[in-house]
Protein backbone atom coordinates (compact mmCIF):
# COMPACT_ATOMS: atom_id res chain seq x y z
CA UNK A 1 0.00 0.00 0.00
CA UNK A 2 1.34 3.18 -0.56
CA UNK A 3 2.10 5.69 2.08
CA UNK A 4 0.17 8.90 2.86
CA UNK A 5 1.63 11.84 3.34
CA UNK A 6 -0.32 15.28 4.32
CA UNK A 7 1.11 18.70 3.77
CA UNK A 8 0.36 22.39 5.03
CA UNK A 9 0.64 25.24 2.97
CA UNK A 10 0.90 22.85 -0.45
CA UNK A 11 0.17 25.70 -3.05
CA UNK A 12 3.11 26.99 -3.31
CA UNK A 13 6.85 26.87 -2.73
CA UNK A 14 8.50 24.42 -0.59
CA UNK A 15 4.89 22.71 0.17
CA UNK A 16 4.22 22.39 -3.24
CA UNK A 17 7.86 21.01 -4.53
CA UNK A 18 7.42 18.93 -1.37
CA UNK A 19 4.14 17.69 -2.82
CA UNK A 20 5.26 16.66 -6.10
CA UNK A 21 8.36 15.34 -4.74
CA UNK A 22 6.59 13.20 -2.73
CA UNK A 23 4.18 11.91 -5.30
CA UNK A 24 6.70 11.41 -7.88
CA UNK A 25 8.04 8.56 -5.22
CA UNK A 26 4.71 6.86 -4.20
CA UNK A 27 3.28 8.86 -2.29
CA UNK A 28 -0.53 9.42 -1.83
CA UNK A 29 -0.20 12.74 -0.76
CA UNK A 30 -2.82 15.15 0.43
CA UNK A 31 -1.99 18.98 0.15
CA UNK A 32 -3.85 21.60 2.32
CA UNK A 33 -4.52 25.32 0.82
CA UNK A 34 -7.22 27.92 2.38
CA UNK A 35 -8.33 27.85 -1.67
CA UNK A 36 -8.41 24.13 -2.33
CA UNK A 37 -10.15 24.82 -5.84
CA UNK A 38 -7.72 26.81 -7.69
CA UNK A 39 -4.86 24.64 -6.36
CA UNK A 40 -6.70 21.58 -7.59
CA UNK A 41 -7.03 22.92 -11.18
CA UNK A 42 -3.27 23.81 -11.50
CA UNK A 43 -1.69 20.61 -9.53
CA UNK A 44 -4.70 17.80 -9.83
CA UNK A 45 -2.16 14.50 -9.00
CA UNK A 46 -2.30 15.91 -5.77
CA UNK A 47 -4.96 15.59 -3.02
CA UNK A 48 -6.47 18.52 -2.00
CA UNK A 49 -8.26 19.60 1.71
CA UNK A 50 -9.60 23.03 2.68
CA UNK A 51 -7.61 23.83 5.58
CA UNK A 52 -6.53 27.19 7.33
CA UNK A 53 -3.97 26.09 10.42
CA UNK A 54 -5.15 29.18 12.49
CA UNK A 55 -8.75 27.97 13.21
CA UNK A 56 -8.78 24.53 15.40
CA UNK A 57 -11.88 23.12 13.36
CA UNK A 58 -10.85 23.59 10.22
CA UNK A 59 -7.52 21.43 10.94
CA UNK A 60 -9.13 18.74 13.21
CA UNK A 61 -11.64 18.55 9.39
CA UNK A 62 -8.66 18.31 7.39
CA UNK A 63 -7.10 15.74 9.22
CA UNK A 64 -10.32 13.48 9.49
CA UNK A 65 -10.82 14.03 5.87
CA UNK A 66 -7.20 12.12 5.00
CA UNK A 67 -7.88 9.38 8.03
CA UNK A 68 -11.42 8.88 6.22
CA UNK A 69 -10.02 8.54 3.13
CA UNK A 70 -7.02 6.44 3.66
CA UNK A 71 -7.82 5.18 7.15
CA UNK A 72 -4.21 5.85 8.61
CA UNK A 73 -1.30 8.47 8.32
CA UNK A 74 2.39 7.92 7.05
CA UNK A 75 4.09 11.09 6.98
CA UNK A 76 2.91 14.80 8.20
CA UNK A 77 4.58 17.79 7.03
CA UNK A 78 3.54 20.91 8.87
CA UNK A 79 4.98 24.11 6.00
CA UNK A 80 2.32 26.68 6.22
CA UNK A 81 3.79 29.87 7.25
CA UNK A 82 4.81 33.79 6.06
CA UNK A 83 6.88 36.55 7.07
CA UNK A 84 6.25 40.22 8.53
CA UNK A 85 9.44 42.75 8.13
CA UNK A 86 9.77 45.79 10.36
CA UNK A 87 11.57 45.98 13.59
CA UNK A 88 11.08 45.35 17.08
CA UNK A 89 10.25 48.57 18.18
CA UNK A 90 7.47 49.48 15.43
CA UNK A 91 5.73 46.03 14.68
CA UNK A 92 2.32 45.86 16.29
CA UNK A 93 2.05 43.30 19.11
CA UNK A 94 -1.22 42.29 16.95
CA UNK A 95 0.76 41.60 13.63
CA UNK A 96 3.18 39.36 15.40
CA UNK A 97 0.65 37.53 17.52
CA UNK A 98 -0.78 36.90 13.34
CA UNK A 99 2.98 35.87 12.66
CA UNK A 100 2.87 33.06 15.83
CA UNK A 101 -0.58 31.80 14.76
CA UNK A 102 0.19 30.48 11.60
CA UNK A 103 3.89 29.56 12.08
CA UNK A 104 3.84 28.39 15.50
CA UNK A 105 0.46 27.52 16.71
CA UNK A 106 -0.72 26.50 13.14
CA UNK A 107 2.22 23.63 13.14
CA UNK A 108 1.38 23.24 16.77
CA UNK A 109 -2.68 22.87 15.96
CA UNK A 110 -1.47 20.14 13.13
CA UNK A 111 0.74 18.28 15.37
CA UNK A 112 -2.45 17.66 17.96
CA UNK A 113 -4.60 16.67 15.18
CA UNK A 114 -2.54 14.05 13.19
CA UNK A 115 -0.74 12.59 16.32
CA UNK A 116 -2.82 10.60 17.92
CA UNK A 117 -3.40 8.35 15.09
CA UNK A 118 0.15 8.33 14.43
CA UNK A 119 1.16 7.00 18.02
CA UNK A 120 -2.18 4.47 18.42
CA UNK A 121 -0.98 2.61 14.83
CA UNK A 122 2.87 3.44 16.54
CA UNK A 123 4.28 4.66 13.43
CA UNK A 124 4.85 7.74 11.09
CA UNK A 125 7.11 10.22 10.10
CA UNK A 126 6.66 13.99 10.99
CA UNK A 127 8.58 16.86 9.70
CA UNK A 128 8.71 20.34 10.72
CA UNK A 129 10.06 23.34 8.22
CA UNK A 130 12.02 25.72 10.56
CA UNK A 131 14.35 28.25 9.84
CA UNK A 132 18.15 28.51 10.31
CA UNK A 133 16.85 31.96 11.18
CA UNK A 134 15.74 30.28 14.20
CA UNK A 135 19.46 29.93 14.96
CA UNK A 136 20.66 33.27 13.68
CA UNK A 137 17.62 35.88 13.98
CA UNK A 138 17.71 38.55 11.00
CA UNK A 139 17.71 41.84 12.26
CA UNK A 140 14.14 43.36 11.15
CA UNK A 141 12.69 39.39 11.32
CA UNK A 142 12.87 39.16 14.83
CA UNK A 143 8.88 38.03 14.88
CA UNK A 144 9.66 35.45 12.09
CA UNK A 145 12.84 34.18 13.53
CA UNK A 146 10.98 33.91 17.17
CA UNK A 147 8.46 32.02 15.42
CA UNK A 148 11.27 29.43 13.78
CA UNK A 149 12.98 29.40 17.00
CA UNK A 150 10.03 28.23 19.29
CA UNK A 151 9.42 25.35 16.30
CA UNK A 152 12.93 24.36 17.10
CA UNK A 153 12.29 24.06 21.06
CA UNK A 154 8.96 21.99 19.84
CA UNK A 155 10.68 19.55 17.64
CA UNK A 156 13.20 18.67 20.14
CA UNK A 157 10.52 18.29 23.15
CA UNK A 158 8.51 16.44 20.77
CA UNK A 159 11.13 14.18 19.72
CA UNK A 160 11.76 13.15 23.19
CA UNK A 161 7.84 12.58 24.08
CA UNK A 162 7.58 10.38 20.71
CA UNK A 163 11.03 8.44 21.44
CA UNK A 164 10.30 4.43 21.43
CA UNK A 165 6.56 5.29 20.07
CA UNK A 166 7.29 4.77 16.37
CA UNK A 167 6.93 8.24 15.24
CA UNK A 168 10.29 9.83 14.33
CA UNK A 169 10.28 13.89 14.76
CA UNK A 170 12.40 15.58 12.49
CA UNK A 171 13.07 19.56 12.03
CA UNK A 172 14.11 20.53 8.25
CA UNK A 173 15.77 24.57 8.14
CA UNK A 174 16.71 26.03 5.03
CA UNK A 175 18.59 28.77 4.46
CA UNK A 176 18.06 31.54 1.88
CA UNK A 177 15.52 29.54 -0.87
CA UNK A 178 14.05 31.39 -3.80
CA UNK A 179 10.50 31.27 -3.90
CA UNK A 180 7.18 33.29 -3.89
CA UNK A 181 7.67 33.57 -0.03
CA UNK A 182 9.63 37.51 -0.37
CA UNK A 183 6.68 38.39 -2.46
CA UNK A 184 4.25 37.37 -0.26
CA UNK A 185 6.03 39.16 2.70
CA UNK A 186 4.88 41.78 4.82
CA UNK A 187 7.33 44.61 4.19
CA UNK A 188 5.83 47.33 5.12
CA UNK A 189 7.46 51.06 3.90
CA UNK A 190 10.40 52.05 5.11
CA UNK A 191 9.93 55.68 4.65
CA UNK A 192 7.04 55.45 7.91
CA UNK A 193 9.97 54.10 10.12
CA UNK A 194 12.67 55.72 12.40
CA UNK A 195 14.73 52.97 10.68
CA UNK A 196 14.30 53.54 7.34
CA UNK A 197 17.69 53.32 5.95
CA UNK A 198 18.61 50.61 8.28
CA UNK A 199 15.89 48.44 6.85
CA UNK A 200 16.02 49.58 3.19
CA UNK A 201 19.91 48.39 3.72
CA UNK A 202 18.73 44.82 5.18
CA UNK A 203 15.73 44.62 2.71
CA UNK A 204 18.17 45.45 -0.40
CA UNK A 205 20.15 42.41 1.28
CA UNK A 206 17.45 39.73 1.40
CA UNK A 207 15.80 40.83 -2.08
CA UNK A 208 19.82 40.85 -3.67
CA UNK A 209 19.90 37.39 -2.29
CA UNK A 210 17.10 35.08 -4.07
CA UNK A 211 18.02 34.99 -7.62
CA UNK A 212 21.19 33.18 -6.44
CA UNK A 213 19.45 31.10 -3.86
CA UNK A 214 18.84 27.51 -5.30
CA UNK A 215 14.83 26.78 -5.93
CA UNK A 216 12.21 25.04 -3.12
CA UNK A 217 13.15 21.77 -4.64
CA UNK A 218 16.67 21.50 -2.81
CA UNK A 219 14.43 21.60 0.52
CA UNK A 220 12.20 18.89 -0.93
CA UNK A 221 14.43 16.51 -1.33
CA UNK A 222 15.63 16.71 2.39
CA UNK A 223 12.30 16.80 3.47
CA UNK A 224 11.73 13.14 1.33
CA UNK A 225 14.93 11.81 2.63
CA UNK A 226 13.79 12.63 6.31
CA UNK A 227 10.51 11.03 5.70
CA UNK A 228 12.43 7.91 4.38
CA UNK A 229 15.75 7.57 6.03
CA UNK A 230 15.84 4.11 8.22
CA UNK A 231 17.15 6.34 11.07
CA UNK A 232 16.10 9.73 10.52
CA UNK A 233 17.81 13.12 11.98
CA UNK A 234 16.75 15.63 14.36
CA UNK A 235 17.51 18.61 12.20
CA UNK A 236 18.47 18.71 8.64
CA UNK A 237 20.14 21.86 7.26
CA UNK A 238 19.96 22.56 3.93
CA UNK A 239 20.72 25.39 1.48
CA UNK A 240 23.49 27.85 0.82
CA UNK A 241 24.03 28.71 4.41
CA UNK A 242 23.18 25.24 5.65
CA UNK A 243 26.92 24.44 6.77
CA UNK A 244 27.86 28.10 8.14
CA UNK A 245 25.17 28.56 10.33
CA UNK A 246 25.23 25.70 12.78
CA UNK A 247 29.13 25.91 12.64
CA UNK A 248 28.82 29.39 13.65
CA UNK A 249 26.31 29.42 16.55
CA UNK A 250 28.60 26.28 17.94
CA UNK A 251 31.63 27.82 17.50
CA UNK A 252 31.58 31.54 17.97
CA UNK A 253 30.82 33.58 20.86
CA UNK A 254 27.18 35.52 20.64
CA UNK A 255 29.66 38.60 20.25
CA UNK A 256 31.56 37.45 16.96
CA UNK A 257 28.13 36.01 15.70
CA UNK A 258 26.35 38.57 16.17
CA UNK A 259 28.57 41.49 14.21
CA UNK A 260 28.84 38.91 11.09
CA UNK A 261 25.32 39.00 10.82
CA UNK A 262 25.38 43.03 11.11
CA UNK A 263 27.90 43.06 8.86
CA UNK A 264 25.99 40.50 6.25
CA UNK A 265 22.82 42.49 6.70
CA UNK A 266 24.94 46.25 6.28
CA UNK A 267 23.91 47.04 9.46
Amino acid sequence: MEPTALITGASSGIGAATADRLAEHGFRVFGTSRHPDASAKARPHIHWIAMDVREDESVHKGVEQVLASCERLDALVCNAGFGIFGSVEEVSVEAAKQQFETNFFGTLRTLRAALPSMREAGRGRVVVVGSLSGRAPIPFQAHYSASKAALDALVLALHGEMHGLGVCVSLVEPGDIQTAFNDEMRWGDPNDSVYGQRIQRAEGVIRDSLPAAPGPERVARTIHRALTARRPRVRYACGPDSWLVPLGRRLLPDRLSQGLIRRHFRL
